[in-house]
């Protein structure tokens, strides 16, 4: 039975309880602490406990799995345990030409089946099309890894270019690799619990909480190699303290003091994005903010976001998150 309650708002998953993480022989360490690290228990701090398990994918439990760097991970949890927890995570796969246990499918399958989030973390993603249960749905993965997927899975709708994509209402849910795989869980929280949860996680990770863009910006450069981006990385923290300000494409560009054309090149190779898509994305994060941490009218958070008015922030909202920003603070105001 699930452990979780189902929220109000349509489009919001559950309150998971217990999440299972996937462990298999050569196992990345990192990819198996991101989840560890970002759903570990901090009730003392006030925050969401869950109740998390280590789960063996497949034989070799008794004498360990072994990792990449040389040690072994130990658990007594299986994948019948996994089968049955609120969350599954497969937190990557050793080889994407290697075909997953079929007990491992049979786990992932069975998860889905009775109502878990199912989520595919980097090269995870492959364990889930490899089960089925991405058939018909937006999906992605590590960027290296793209065109392998795309000729192994046609029947999943491939996103090459995101940190993450969410499916199903919530309930499929697969991120690029690495360093993405914390964007995702984060993503978790703050779709289970509220941005300002995630960002108390994130603030204690000393990550951001929220990254703008897509894996497409690491594909052909590191960001500190673009020229201009220190003086964009200004740019952008001057304008999340001016939300407010009616911003344009041309003032932006001026404010940099670059042409529009040279602007909207750098701008996509630090961010992954447009100006305006970044915008946006900047000024809903800040109304979801709003809207749980205090009681200002709709009007006065969308004119403090620079919606303009309380119609442009529904809209957005509505289109961003599948509610309304009534909905949204009804779910995530706090007592």
């Amino acid at each position: 039975m699930k452990s979780g309650q189902t929220m109000k708002a349509r489009g919001y998953a559950v309150h998971p309880k217990e999440i299972a993480v996937l462990a298999f022989d050569r196992i990345s360490p990192f990819h198996l602490s991101v989840p560890c690290v970002v759903f570990e228990d901090r009730a003392w701090a006030g925050l969401p406990s869950y109740r998390l398990r280590i789960c063996a994918g497949e034989a070799g439990r008794r004498r360990g799995l072994r990792t990449t760097a040389g040690f072994a991970v130990q658990t007594e949890w299986t994948l019948k345990d996994a089968a049955h927890a609120d969350v599954l995570i497969v937190p990557s796969w050793r080889d994407p030409q290697e075909p997953p246990p079929a007990a491992m499918l049979d786990a992932v399958r069975a998860a889905h089946a009775h109502g878990a989030t199912v989520v595919g973390l980097c090269l995870g993603a492959f364990v889930l099309a490899e089960a089925g249960v991405l058939n018909g749905h937006r999906a992605t993965t590590h960027w290296s890894a793209a065109d392998v997927f795309a000729r192994r899975h046609p029947q999943v709708k491939l996103v090459p270019d995101v940190l993450y994509v969410d499916a199903e209402g919530g309930r499929l849910v697969t991120s690029a690799g690495t360093a993405a795989a914390i964007d995702c869980c984060l993503h978790l929280v703050r779709r289970w619990h509220g941005a300002e949860v995630a960002n108390r996680i994130a603030r204690r990770l000393v990550v951001a909480p929220h990254r703008q863009g897509g894996q497409a910006q690491y594909i052909e450069q590191p960001l500190h190699d673009a020229p201009g981006g220190d003086r964009l990385s200004e740019l952008l923290n001057w304008i999340v303290a001016n939300l407010a300000e009616p911003h344009s494409l041309d003032s932006l560009a001026a404010r940099a003091a670059m042409s529009r054309r040279n602007f909207t090149r750098r701008f996509r190779e630090l961010t992954g994005t447009t100006a305006q898509q970044w915008l946006l994305g900047q000024r809903l994060a800040y109304a979801q903010r709003m809207l749980e941490t205090t009681q200002l009218p709709i009007e006065a958070i969308a004119q403090h976001a620079g919606f303009g008015s309380a119609v442009s922030l529904r809209q957005h909202f509505s289109q961003a998150y599948r509610t309304s920003p009534s909905a949204y603070r009804a779910v995530f105001t706090r007592g």
